[in-house]
Parts: structure tokens; sequence; C-alpha cells
């Protein structure tokens, strides 16, 4: 009875890949397709390259994941697990801000697809700070009354947001015209350069992959549906990103879909009238939602992990009765509203704007970490062998591959401030290790 009871409490097979999928497959999607449309079709082959060093990283936090169960953190646990505390740390220190950075943005793409039905958001800050501020505290109540409630709710918001991109994708196959591939490599540069330069800016879409990880502690039979639930959720995603892509792409010419700013919206207007960008336009609304609630969850459980290996401060580690980091939570939101009302003020934009370019590095540095954990884990594990290492070496060093790429197509700027960022945690840490000694 008490395994059974126990096992209501915790995070199931469809629950956790919704957190991997409703995690990755936020508002950028619907606006990807206008972005990647100066390349022209040959993008497509840059989505299945970037698609291969998605699947690669998956498969090393998968594998990580069965060796280390019941360990919640993920990217900090496995690098703390092979390079020590201190590596630990820093890959904690800089994705924690790298996700309350990223609620910041989501919650402002939120009040953004609000403002398709209640047009006064896009002119009045105060209304747009409110509604942003109302998103954040109530996934933020919601994530503080347990990982269940939660997970509950970011399997509907991701079946629910999943609903337009899927139809746009399925459906806008039938609507596809030979013309608009034509020419294929429409960049001005060489086919290796669209490809490289187009597979470079979709591997940021794939950001989330190890979201299934990090509240590992919570999942149930976490050495089986971690690894699970990280593999589908990135090949769900994978389609769904591609079908989508090539759909929207097929049906909107080239030089109409370099101007637009809706062109999943537009896609779904062909298919089916000028009723369906209110659809489309609910589906953004529902996947900056889905999206806000599960990366709380994660703002939460990072801090949280660390905490408990007393390399942070103690208030982190503390659960509320529903088993929850509620403290974690709740300050890592007032952070994620201080952010997102920087936003709204002119003097402010672009500081804000600046954090969410070095943000970016500190949700990639972990995975080059990981990559290379996961190979002194198997070691130390005695996994590898003369008949398995190639398994082993494989996916690990194409996922550090892809990780050095995205980084670099990063830009110098986000490369050396993002370093700084990180280097900014090293007192925080000397003082945590003094306390720690005392």
């Amino acid at each position: 009875m008490a395994t059974q009871s126990s096992s209501k409490n915790k995070l199931g097979l469809w629950t956790t890949t919704s957190l991997v999928v409703g995690n990755m497959v936020g508002v950028g999607i619907f606006m990807l397709p206008a972005a990647l449309s100066s390349f022209g079709g040959i993008s497509l082959l840059g989505w299945m390259l970037s698609a291969i060093g998605a699947i690669a990283i998956a498969t090393v936090f998968s594998k990580a994941s069965r060796l280390l169960p019941n360990i919640n953190g993920g990217p900090y646990a496995f690098t703390r697990y092979a390079f020590g505390d201190f590596a630990g740390f820093l890959v904690a220190w800089g994705y924690w801000i790298s996700v309350w950075t990223t609620n910041a943005t989501i919650a402002v793409s939120l009040v953004g697809g609000l403002s398709v039905f209640f047009p006064g958001l896009a002119t009045n800050s105060v209304s747009a700070v409110i509604t942003g501020l109302s998103a954040i505290w109530f996934l933020t109540w919601i994530n503080t009354r347990g990982v269940i409630v939660s997970g509950k709710l970011q399997l509907f918001t991701t079946i629910l947001k999943l609903i337009p991109l899927i139809s746009v994708a399925v459906f806008g196959l039938f609507f596809i015209r030979r013309e608009n591939f034509t020419p294929f490599n429409i960049s001005g540069t060489t086919a290796i350069s669209a490809i490289t330069a187009s597979a470079t800016m979709t591997l940021f879409a794939f950001l989330g992959i190890e979201c299934a990880t990090i509240p590992a502690g919570h999942v149930e039979r976490p050495e089986k549906i971690v690894p699970r639930a990280t593999m589908i959720g990135t090949l769900v995603s994978t389609v769904v990103y591609i079908l989508a892509t090539l759909s929207v792409m097929g049906m909107i010419p080239p030089k109409l879909l370099q101007r637009s700013v809706t062109p999943v919206a537009d896609a779904a207007a062909i298919i089916w009238g000028e009723h369906a960008r209110y659809w489309v336009g609910a589906g953004v609304v529902l996947a900056a939602f889905g999206a806000l609630n599960g990366w709380i969850l994660v703002q939460g459980q990072i801090p949280f992990a660390i905490a408990k290996d007393k390399l942070f401060p103690g208030i982190f580690g503390r659960e509320n009765k529903k088993g929850t980091p509620a403290a974690a939570i709740l300050i890592s939101s007032v952070i994620a509203s201080v952010f997102m009302m920087m936003n709204y003020t002119k003097a402010l934009v672009q500081q804000f704007k600046f954090m969410l370019l070095i943000s970016t590095l500190s949700a990639l540095v972990p995975y080059i970490l990981v990559a290379a954990s996961y190979v002194i884990i198997a070691i130390d594990r005695k996994e590898m062998n003369a008949k398995t290492w190639k398994k082993i070496i494989f996916p690990a060093s194409l996922a550090f591959l892809f990780s050095l790429l995205a980084i670099i197509g990063a830009g110098m700027e986000a490369v050396f401030w993002g370093f700084i960022l990180l280097l900014a945690g090293v007192p925080f840490y000397v003082w945590i290790r003094w306390k720690k000694d005392q």
C-alpha cells in the first residue's frame, strides 16, 4: 500500500513526457518558419541536422539518468558526480539564471499572444505587466500545490497547444506548392553555409531536452520513465517541428513568408479561412502558458537540488506539506517577475534583451559538461568496456560537438558575457563553502 500511495504522488510516463515536450515546444516554433524562409527549403536539412544533434543530446541525458536514477537536478547532478562540487555548482548557477530569465521571456510572449484577443495589452504597459505577473504567480501557486497538480496541468496544456501545430503540419501537406521550394537555396551562400546557419538557429528550439531529468526524484520508476520520456519527448517535438516548417514553407511563397509575423496563423488561414488565425492565436497563448508552467517547476527543482547538497542557502532546500520546494519556487518567481517588468520599462528594455542573449549560453554549457560527465559516469559504473565503448563515446561526442556548435552560433558577445555571468557565481560558491565548513 505504501508503494502504491507513493506512486500516486509521482509523475508518470505521459506527464513526464509532457514536461519535455511542453518546455521544448514554446512560442518560438510559431514564428520560426518565417525566420528560416531567408534560407529557403534547404533550411529543412538544417532542421534534420540539428535534430540529429538533439537526439544525441537526448540519448546522453537518457542514458545518464538510467545510470543515476532517483536524483534531482539533471545537468547539475550529472556534472557534480563526474567533476565535483565546483563544476556542479557552476552548471546549476548558470542554468538557474537561464531558467528564470527564460520565464520572464515566456511571460512577455504570453502577453503578446493574448494581445490578439485583447488589443489593449499591446499598448498599455500597466495592463501588460499585471497580466504577465498574474500568469507567473498563478502558475507559481499551482506548482506549490504539488508536482502532480503541476504535471496534470502540463499534460493538459501540452495536448492543447500541439493540436493547432499538428493540424497545420498534417493538413498543410495537401496544400504544398512545389514552386515555393524553388530555388532550394535562396540564402546567397553555399549549401553548407546555409545548412550550418539554419541548423544553429533551429538547435535553440531543442532547449529543454533535459527537463525530465531535473525532477527525477518525483518521477515514478525514474530509471525507466525518465529515459523514455526524454527520448519520446525529443522525437515528438522533432517531428512536429520539421513537419510544421515543411507545411508552412510549402504553402506560403518565400518572399511573403519572410515578411510574415504570424506564419503558422497565415498557413492556417489558407487551409481553413481567416477565422483560423484566432485558433492558432489560442495555440500561441497555450504554448506560452504551458511552457511557463513547466519551467516554473524546473526553476524550483534546480536550487532545491543544490541546497540539499549544501551548496546553496538552506532556505532553497525546504519543502512544504505538498513535498514541493515552495521557497525555491517563490524566490525564483520574484526574480523572474522583476525581469519581466524590465521589458516594459523603456530604460531597461535593452538590459532585458541583453540578459536573454547571455542566458542562452548558460543553458548550453551544461550540455557540453553532461556529455563529458556521461562518459565518466559510465566508466565509474563499469558500463564501458571493449564491447560497449562505441555506444557510449559516439552519442557523447556528437552531443558535445553539437552543443559547441550552438555556443559558437550564439555569437562572441553571448559567449564572453555568458562566461562572465558563470564566473560571477565563484564568490558566491566560496562564501557557501566557507559557511559550510564553519
